[in-house]
């Protein structure tokens, strides 16, 4: 890929993140720094009480990354389905359930940067799966439902482009 087309992925996936709301956007950067062990989470995370407890219990869900990295299916394939899908559905049903994900374009957003590229045709089935889970609150279970587009549930193909814009978490502080 040429770096016009690559910048012009770079600003889409820009323009993507700017849309979610502020609490979308917010939890995905924590989300990404939980997952990708990109900073101390703790020291930059934990504002209020009750925040120790809600990190160490999204880096429990998130154990599974590298596992999951590596055990993503072939679409064409049922070899490796049932472990795949059970963790990555449990991993999204705990994202889901802390109800700042709004929609299925946050959730996908945040799993392309999680597992990779590669994760994408699985992404709206666990997400299907999860947001029908009796931990999902009703009111937020029919508003995640609802999200999904028929274009993305019935998708003949996912790009194998791996994601090119990871948001970062800057402070005020850190900007001036």
């Amino acid at each position: 890929m040429g770096k016009t087309a690559t910048l012009s992925l770079t600003v889409a996936e820009w323009r993507e993140f700017a849309s979610f709301s502020a609490e979308e956007r917010d939890y995905i950067h924590r989300a990404l720094d939980i997952g990708l062990a990109r900073r101390n989470v703790l020291e930059h995370w934990v504002r209020k009480p009750g925040d120790i407890s809600l990190v160490r219990d999204h880096r429990e869900a998130y154990r599974p990354i590298a596992q999951l990295k590596r055990s993503i299916p072939s679409e064409y394939s049922f070899e490796g389905i049932e472990a795949f899908m059970g963790t990555l559905l449990r991993m999204t049903a705990f994202d889901l359930s802390q109800g700042a994900l709004k929609g299925f374009s946050a959730y996908r957003f945040l799993y392309e940067r999680l597992l990779g590229a590669a994760v994408r045709p699985w992404l709206a089935s666990a997400f299907c799966g999860a947001a029908a889970l009796p931990q999902i609150r009703p009111d937020h279970r029919k508003g995640l439902l609802q999200s999904l587009s028929q274009a993305a549930a019935t998708a003949p193909a996912w790009s194998e482009d791996e994601p090119s814009f990871y948001p970062d978490y800057f402070d005020d502080e850190q900007v001036a």
